[in-house]
């Protein structure tokens, strides 16, 4: 075995066993975030069995995304920040966004959506600890950009996306997933949606999220190591940038 399949492995078995003792067998999925990661790495991956894979960098996302255009089972997700003039690539080579906190995005993205290409799953990133230093919207504007983008046909509306401030402790650790998880509850009765995504947990916090609901978590560092910010340019710098 690999250095790269084990590391696959202890995740895998993590979330399994997170998932066993909290009765939710078989109810999350991981997405291996590859930024910064070279594409043979991926195929690697790939081989392993993983077939969804989270990237914030948009060209280098692009790079990867042709370059691995042979493996027609992978699942490209967009998790970084988004500016107006990214919208149109990421419309056209993603499956899945995680990070939509504003309407305006929402709009670009449905509009240059390929009609060929079916709807943009997209999660909407919520700033669940109130930092100022993280994208996202507020709890309490919420409601009002669901509402807005349940109606725009190229999207569907999975669900919302979360990244806590980092906490040591377990127990605080649960707490704003709880709050996450409440919010999904309280917006699909209040609207009659069925989303199904909670995209929240990351390598040092999983448990805890997946004890809260969490549908699919966002590991990169305990699958593929460190990664060097320091190569990416001044420009992709994000406040998204945690230890995933």
């Amino acid at each position: 075995m690999t250095l790269l399949q084990d590391r696959f492995q202890q995740v895998y078995d993590q979330i399994h066993l997170s998932e066993q003792i909290c009765n939710r067998q078989g109810q999350v999925q991981l997405l291996a975030v590859s930024k910064t990661k070279p594409t043979d790495m991926i195929r690697d991956a790939w081989s392993c069995g993983q077939k969804h894979f989270g990237e914030s960098y948009l060209q280098e996302a692009i790079s990867k995304i042709q370059a691995l255009h042979d493996l027609s089972d992978i699942h490209w997700h967009f998790i970084g920040p988004i500016q107006s003039n990214k919208t149109r690539d990421i419309a056209e080579h993603f499956e899945w966004v995680h990070s939509v906190d504003r309407l305006k995005i929402a709009q670009r993205l449905n509009d240059q959506r390929p009609e060929l290409l079916p709807p943009l799953n997209i999660c909407l990133q919520v700033n669940i600890s109130g930092e100022t230093s993280k994208s996202g919207v507020s709890l309490d504007e919420l409601p009002q950009l669901v509402q807005a983008i349940n109606q725009l046909p190229r999207l569907t509306l999975r669900g919302l996306m979360g990244i806590p401030a980092p906490e040591s402790d377990p127990a605080q650790q649960r707490i704003p997933f709880r709050t996450l998880a409440d919010a999904l509850k309280s917006l699909n009765k209040q609207f009659s949606l069925d989303m199904d995504t909670l995209s929240m947990g990351m390598s040092d916090d999983l448990e805890a999220a997946i004890q809260e609901g969490s549908t699919m978590v966002r590991i990169g560092t305990a699958l593929f190591g460190e990664r060097d910010y320091a190569q990416k340019p001044s420009q992709n710098a994000s406040s998204n940038q945690e230890k995933e």
